[in-house]
């Protein structure tokens, strides 16, 4: 065996070295199994071990979810310190513009702090007590939407073009629809202009075309511009409106003067053509007659009984139109314009009596109003439906005092106000001196009967008939006794067509004289 250089310790030297240090060896064999178990245990590699320390799916979302939570909590308190800094600042802008209207209407709001305990400090109390409100409105609410049946809507179907139209001298063509006599055998030409989100289709609801002829009457009713098949107007106003009526009843040859009727929205044209063509119209008549919200000349009282009458929805809409015309499309766009036929009730945001119930859920009554409604959206725009609500509530440019009938003399002094006084050289008659006709249902909640007070005041001339237990839909829509009525009030007796020989060398003249007592109740038998 070969020798071990010098230097180098043996094997025997080594484990005698250890045996120095202190460990003893007593001649057994050494466990290296448990050393190496003991070794794995400390550094987390046993097998049991191995098993717990893995993470569930479970734990790592839950603990993905309490980082975001913390990171937004982060983020909330540092917006929260930017606003505390830069907003509510003694000297930020907010805080200038905000200061004296906050300090007025918490001082007016403070005798609200009486009802609070005395230990409770109203700057903690007073959210507390909103925010719980806010909960409790939101859960009525909810609850009352699922408990309310959901009615089934209809979809808007887009027809083929069918009216007839004529071009208008600024090279607009408005679409028209006649019933009634012809042209030639007429004895009374009447033109309808129809309501909001309505057409030419409307004109008399369920009119029979018997009672038309035994009055000889030619009917005509015209898409307003924008509406249905008519061309729209660059800048419609009331004045416009009442020379595109003229314009139409000189294309249609209406030599004579004829008679207007306005159910609802759609009076406000026939107002208009009151004031600026009285000279063309024989006589007026009004279903519901709608007039300007805002007034200047209702009493506070009127004007109280006229608003009450209104759900806060309706009031917001006459607020926008008035302030913020260009917000109506947002709202118009997710009712009539999406596609979708909402019931008549939702979107006009109204209540409606007992007659006005039965009348809109007749199957009749549905198929005429989608009829409608569907040629009254035919163009897909907003826009002929913002300017006509715009209409209603903007300044007309005249007031409904204008057409009350009385003298007017010229007086350049003391002494022509005397001699006035014993002649009549100097005098005239000015307002509308046609007979006017207004129908106005008592139960009545689109068109309260404060308004037609209103007018009865303002116009003592006017025919009012009151109808008892009559809504806004009820009088007007399929009641062949009702348009009798109406007929028989503005045309007299029924008289037929004109006959091909019979002579027509006058004008037609009112069955009625201009002045006396303007107030009547009518009812239905």
């Amino acid at each position: 065996m070969e020798e071990m250089p010098r230097g180098v310790p043996t094997w025997q030297d080594e484990l005698a070295s250890l045996m120095d240090g202190g460990l003893q060896y007593d001649g057994s064999p050494i466990d290296l199994t448990a050393d190496t178990e003991s070794r794995s245990k400390s550094l987390g590699f046993g097998s049991n071990s191995g098993s717990e320390s893995v993470e569930s799916l479970k734990d790592q979302v839950t603990g993905f979810i309490k980082s975001w939570g913390e990171m937004l909590l982060d983020l909330a308190i540092g917006c929260k310190d930017v606003v505390q800094q830069m907003v509510v600042t003694e000297d930020s802008f907010v805080v200038r513009k905000l200061r004296k209207p906050a300090a007025k209407v918490s001082k007016k709001l403070s005798f609200l702090n009486d009802y609070l305990p005395e230990d409770r400090d109203p700057v903690h109390a007073w959210p507390v007590i909103f925010f719980v409100f806010l909960l409790a409105l939101t859960a009525l609410s909810f609850s009352s939407d699922h408990d309310r049946s959901v009615p089934v809507l209809k979809k808007i179907r887009l027809h083929p073009t069918s009216a007839s139209r004529v071009l208008l001298p600024d090279g607009r063509y408005l679409a028209y629809q006649e019933l009634g006599v012809s042209a030639d055998r007429a004895r009374h030409s009447l033109i309808v202009p129809h309501s909001f989100l309505s057409s030419r289709l409307a004109g008399i609801p369920g009119v029979k075309e018997s009672l038309l002829k035994d009055y000889g009457v030619r009917l005509v009713s015209y898409d307003l511009p924008g509406f249905g098949e008519s061309d729209p107007h660059r800048a419609r106003n009331l004045s416009s409106s009442a020379s595109d009526m003229i314009d139409l009843a000189t294309a249609l040859r209406i030599v004579d003067k004829f008679w207007l009727l306005g159910y609802s929205s759609g009076s406000v044209h026939v107002w208009a053509a009151m004031r600026y063509f009285p000279d063309q119209i024989a006589g007026v008549a009004m279903v519901a007659p709608m007039i300007n919200p805002y007034e200047p000349s209702m009493t506070k009282e009127e004007t109280a009984k006229t608003w009450e009458q209104w759900q806060r929805k309706r009031k917001f809409m006459y607020f926008l139109a008035r302030r913020w015309p260009s917000l109506l499309p947002f709202s118009y766009r997710r009712s009539f314009l999406s596609g979708n036929l909402e019931p008549l009730d939702k979107w006009m945001s109204m209540s409606l009596g007992e007659k006005d119930k039965l009348v809109i859920t007749d199957p009749v009554f549905e198929d005429l109003y989608q009829r409608n409604v569907e040629e009254s959206v035919r163009q897909g725009t907003a826009k002929p439906f913002v300017e006509e609500a715009g209409l209603q509530v903007s300044n007309w440019g005249f007031s409904l005092p204008e057409f009350h009938m009385q003298k007017k003399c010229r007086t350049n002094g003391v002494l022509s106000w005397l001699m006035s006084m014993y002649s009549e050289s100097e005098c005239e008659l000015i307002g509308f001196r046609k007979p006017i006709h207004i129908w106005q249902g008592m139960d009545d909640r689109v068109t309260p009967p404060s308004v037609t007070d209103y007018i009865s005041r303002v116009i003592p001339e006017a025919y009012v008939h009151r109808l008892p237990n009559e809504g806004h839909f009820s009088y007007f829509y399929f009641c062949d006794e009702c348009h009798k009525q109406i007929f028989s009030a503005i045309f007299g007796e029924p008289r037929g067509p004109v006959e091909l020989l019979e002579q027509r060398t006058e004008t037609h003249k009112p069955d009625h004289p201009n002045t006396g007592s303007s107030d009547t109740s009518t009812t239905k038998e």
